[in-house]
């Protein structure tokens, strides 16, 4: 059994957002994991940083995720990032030096050293775009941003990237096809 941290980001329960949620929960469950759920937008995060001391919910979310295998991050692409929700809890959340610190080289260079080996990560978004667009004229920017800008600076390797491109204009045979690729994912975490 794997414990399984899952953030949300999206504000409509009806979106195809939230069916990649119920499809990935629904089939970790089946599959004998627990589930711990923060739906950023239910719960009012304050996304945004102004340098203070993290707070209860910062420091709650963390607790969650040291006590977890994977985070798994469910969102939109919105103008080649995540909702600024999500961004900001990312800020706010997987911050230093929690989630990782600098260890100094020689002057101002140094590297990140990430407190969170071990761990895995998978990220489920949605884009409006069309998958050309985004791999040849944005090259791949939000989920290179994630991989490397996000995640394996804290310490995490182990990342899965599942993207569905052109949601709104796809049928619901494609949409079908995507959620049993979240499926296949769930199954295989």
């Amino acid at each position: 059994m794997k414990k399984i941290f899952i953030v949300y980001g999206h504000y409509d329960d009806k979106s195809f957002n939230a069916a990649i949620k119920k499809t990935f929960i629904d089939t970790v469950k089946k599959n004998g994991h627990q589930v711990d759920v923060v739906d950023l937008y239910k719960e009012k995060f304050d996304p945004v940083f102004t340098g203070e001391e993290p707070e209860d919910n910062v420091l709650d979310h963390r607790e969650r995720i040291e006590n977890s295998d994977a985070i798994v991050l469910i969102a939109p692409i919105w103008n080649f990032r995540m909702p600024a929700i999500v961004e900001g809890w990312i800020d706010k959340v997987l911050a230093p030096p929690w989630a990782f610190r600098f260890k100094r080289l020689f002057g101002n260079y140094g590297y990140p050293l990430g407190n969170l080996k071990g761990k895995k990560a998978l990220v489920f978004c949605t884009y409006g775009s069309p998958q050309f667009a985004v791999r040849t004229f944005f090259l791949n920017m939000p989920t290179k941003r994630l991989r490397r800008g996000v995640f394996n600076i804290c310490g995490i390797t182990d990342i899965v990237y599942r993207r569905y491109f052109a949601v709104p204009f796809v049928d619901d045979k494609k949409r079908k096809k995507f959620l049993e690729d979240v499926k296949q994912t769930a199954n295989n975490i």
